[in-house]
């Protein structure tokens, strides 16, 4: 689904081009979708009761400040029916999304819990830091809906206080993890199946754009790529490096990069890269050298 914000205060000729630069994108043969623009609530439950179709994407125009077509939104999301995987079983992985400091109580994280069960009180890990290393605290309390509950599980959003620690040593983007014998691992380097939804030119390596990973945004440099150059409409792996810090990630993450009017998706393959084994090894040949990284190395 997308969601047009600001309308109360954008002019009409700027609205009417982003609706045909999101309708373009939308139909480009990468994304292959039918827009729907929603007017009325007839058109959010219809659209909400076959969205199973995955070609449908539903528009809504919304503003914040009036709370025009708002209610259409809160309709839609909770007539959708629920897709998500989240196992209560496995180990507990926690993704942040914003953080307080809330007098009294000290430093407040809040996010989703990704996966497994936390209990107030637990020893956790947070990180990563700009170095890649996670801190150790404690569990103080946990809310949800600002009720203090003594567990939290997979798929509820929550927000956790945390002991001693400041609000400046976390971030939106940081994980915590439970206390385990082996220390979490964190990449720098990743490759990823993705999809160019818009690019006016061709992409090659080292080419920058800003990368979302769940929670995390940080500009990503592309290393490698498994040909030439792509375009828009291409589909190819790439191999990406997170130019300020290194991040938490798992395989199978959806990322979203940007930069500009170019626009791609994809999905994360593995982590980590091998330059002893580039995507394209024709590459290194015609050009007698390897893949150059992002720090200027090879």
């Amino acid at each position: 689904m997308v969601v047009i914000t600001k309308i109360d205060i954008c002019p009409p000729q700027i609205l009417q081009n982003t609706i045909t630069q999101l309708t373009k994108i939308l139909k480009s043969p990468g994304a292959r979708k039918i827009p729907i623009f929603i007017k009325n609530r007839e058109d959010t439950i219809n659209t909400a009761t076959q969205f199973v179709n995955q070609r449908i994407c539903p528009v809504f125009q919304v503003s914040n400040v009036t709370g025009e077509s708002l209610d259409l939104v809160r309709t839609f999301l909770n007539i959708l029916p629920h897709h998500g995987h989240y196992d209560a079983e496995a180990t507990f992985e926690f993704h942040v999304n914003d953080t307080f400091s809330v007098p009294f109580v000290g430093t407040v994280v809040s996010g989703v819990v990704k996966s497994g069960v936390i209990h107030a009180g637990d020893q956790v890990l947070v990180g990563p830091d700009s170095l890649g290393g996670f801190m150790t605290t404690h569990i103080r309390s946990i809310e949800r809906k600002r009720i203090p509950v003594p567990v939290c599980s997979a798929g509820q959003s929550a927000s956790f206080a945390l002991k001693r620690l400041r609000r400046k040593e976390v971030r939106k983007g940081m994980v915590v993890l439970p206390k385990l014998d082996t220390p979490p691992k964190v990449y720098r380097e990743f490759t990823a199946e993705v999809l160019i939804l818009s690019h006016a030119t061709t992409i090659k390596i080292k080419y920058q754009a800003m990368l979302h990973v769940g929670p995390v945004s940080q500009t990503c440099a592309i290393i490698d790529i498994d040909r030439a150059y792509i375009r828009t409409g291409d589909r190819a792996v790439v191999a990406f490096r997170f130019v300020q810090r290194p991040e938490y990630l798992s395989i199978g993450d959806r990322i979203l990069f940007r930069e500009g009017r170019t626009k791609g998706l994809g999905i994360v393959k593995g982590v980590g890269y091998d330059a002893e084994k580039p995507l394209n090894p024709e590459a290194g040949k015609e050009e007698g050298e390897v893949p150059t990284t992002a720090n200027g190395t090879t």
